[in-house]
């Protein structure tokens, strides 16, 4: 019995030594970070460096005659509370019509959404384009990147980056410490982990989910600005649309780069702008962040061959689309943050928590349970 005792000791020692030492001799001294924090939070915020996205003028939303009025069904109550649900917010005809917090967050409260600010890049990527920064979908990638200058990776375009098809090696494990994915969450060089993926399928013919595009296309949104992706989110996007608090976007470091495919840190109502700017076909009070070709191709399924050998029908521009409803489409985190568009409805639905429920048809059922319960109240208010 004693010996067995010595032998678990001994095995928990080596093991706390690996997990002490091979940060530093594999040089991914962001595994203690990822150690410390281990699961991702929407609070997370607090744990990076951030730079700030300022609001300027606060434009109020409206309130309904309705609002304060409509009891959010009880199955549907409990259901978003499973979920573990902090924010939701519903904005019809440009007037708020029902909100909800839970677990002491409100209309001012900083949540992190994750995935949502990949939608929140490709805007700013539209922008650029529409302001003449950067050529076109079709601009090669090395034309802002030295990295992408030769080899395969000077096939890469702007729009394989848009489509998530560079066809990179990109691993995008969530669970795996060592993959890139947790190296860009918790590391401290984001354009060295970003560019320093290899091309192993042909651009633009393979699509696969993967947040080191969506990283790519900041840096080069930052490089044709000249402008830290905050500093153009508030030029572009949080002042115009008339954002009531600023946001947060964390960074890799002090004076760094933004986690362009994730980590925008802001509240529902303000959230909830960004889909009123998607239901206006892009534009503020009538003029246009971005164009209109640009626009339409972000909420179109770029029908590219996927995993599973079939055509993308749920993804565009880095928006995602309901696969048999594409007049629906959606930006959407990890931990079940979404700003849902339904434009016939004139509608936006933004949902922030902490869990989501399992995906069918690659939606998650939350999405489809929040759509359908909008549009019987929509029916019911006619």
């Amino acid at each position: 019995m004693k010996k067995n005792k010595n032998r678990s000791a001994k095995f928990i020692l080596i093991a706390l030594l690996v997990i002490l030492v091979l940060p530093v001799l594999t040089g991914k001294t962001y595994l203690y970070k990822a150690i410390v924090y281990n699961f991702a939070g929407i609070d997370d915020y607090t744990i990076f460096n951030n730079r700030s996205v300022p609001a300027a003028q606060p434009v109020p939303w409206r309130l309904s005659a309705d609002y304060g009025k409509i009891i959010i069904p009880d199955t549907l109550e409990q259901y978003l509370t499973k979920l573990q649900s902090v924010g939701l917010v519903v904005v019809q005809n440009r007037e708020i019509v029902v909100e909800k917090y839970w677990n002491s967050y409100s209309d001012s409260s900083l949540s992190n959404s994750f995935s949502v600010a990949k939608s929140i890049t490709s805007l700013l990527t539209g922008a650029a384009i529409h302001e003449g920064k950067i050529g076109s979908v079709s601009d090669p990638v090395g034309k802002y990147l030295p990295a992408f200058n030769e080899g395969e990776k000077a096939k890469v375009k702007i729009v394989d980056l848009l489509t998530m098809s560079s066809g990179s090696n990109w691993n995008e494990s969530y669970a795996n410490p060592l993959s890139e994915t947790t190296e860009l969450y918790y590391g401290t060089d984001l354009y060295t982990t970003a560019t320093r993926v290899n091309i192993i399928k042909a651009p633009g013919t393979y699509h696969a989910y993967k947040s080191g595009d969506t990283q790519l296309l900041g840096l080069v949104v930052e490089k044709a600005t000249g402008k830290s992706l905050s500093a153009y989110a508030a030029e572009k996007l949080w002042q115009p649309l008339g954002a009531a608090h600023s946001a947060l976007w964390s960074i890799d470091k002090p004076d760094g780069d933004e986690k362009a495919y994730c980590c925008f840190n802001s509240n529902a109502r303000d959230f909830a702008r960004l889909g009123q700017l998607m239901l206006d076909s892009g534009k503020i009070n009538g003029v246009p962040v971005i164009d209109s070709v640009y626009f339409s191709q972000s909420v179109t399924p770029c029908k590219i061959m996927d995993e599973y050998n079939t055509p993308c029908n749920y993804y565009g521009y880095q928006w995602w689309i309901i696969p048999g409803r594409q007049d629906i489409f959606y930006a959407r985190g990890i931990l079940g943050q979404y700003i849902i568009c339904i434009p016939s409805r004139h509608m936006v639905i933004v949902r922030l928590g902490e869990k989501r429920d399992e995906k069918i048809n690659n939606v998650p059922i939350e999405v489809n349970t929040l759509i359908a319960w909008a549009e019987r109240l929509d029916e019911s208010r006619q």
